[in-house]
């Protein structure tokens, strides 16, 4: 019996257990594009005429605190020559349903680990379910979602 490698016993905050096809994430990135409720309809016009939205399917989510809607999509990369305007690009736990840009990720385990970044530090993610984790200002900001709708193309 083999004995497992390196990889296999390295527990890295950074690995989540998403159900990966490898050859379809090296070619897409999932993006995060605020809008206004006036403004979707628009956004969707203009995001399908310009990329090749995978999977056919733009999540819609509201953020409570301000009224404000995000569109989550995944973009095939072979096809971007600019991100769209008030668009990030994120990571997602499935699980918890949150998602996060890496600054955020780290400043948000210098605030759990005492000001210190450890990748190795557990994250109990169904604290932040249904949430968005961004920076701005290097500040940790919190953004709660609810799912508004789900555009089917």
């Amino acid at each position: 019996m083999e004995s497992p490698t390196i990889l296999e016993n390295y527990n890295n905050m950074y690995t989540m257990n998403y159900d990966i096809n490898y050859q379809d994430t090296m070619y897409n990135k999932l993006f995060c594009t605020f809008t206004t409720l006036g403004g979707l309809d628009e956004f969707v016009e203009d995001i399908t005429s310009k990329y090749k939205v995978m999977y056919d399917k733009i999540f819609v989510l509201h953020v409570k605190s301000n009224n404000e809607y995000v569109c989550t999509y995944n973009i095939d990369l072979g096809n971007v020559s600019e991100i769209p305007p008030n668009t990030i690009s994120v990571h997602r736990k499935k699980d918890s349903n949150t998602l996060y840009t890496i600054n955020a990720l780290n400043e948000l385990i210098k605030r759990l680990n005492g000001g210190v970044v450890d990748t190795r530090f557990p994250i109990e993610w169904q604290h932040y379910q249904n949430t968005i984790l961004l920076t701005q200002h290097d500040e940790l900001k919190q953004l709660k979602t609810k799912i508004y709708k789900i555009i089917e193309l």
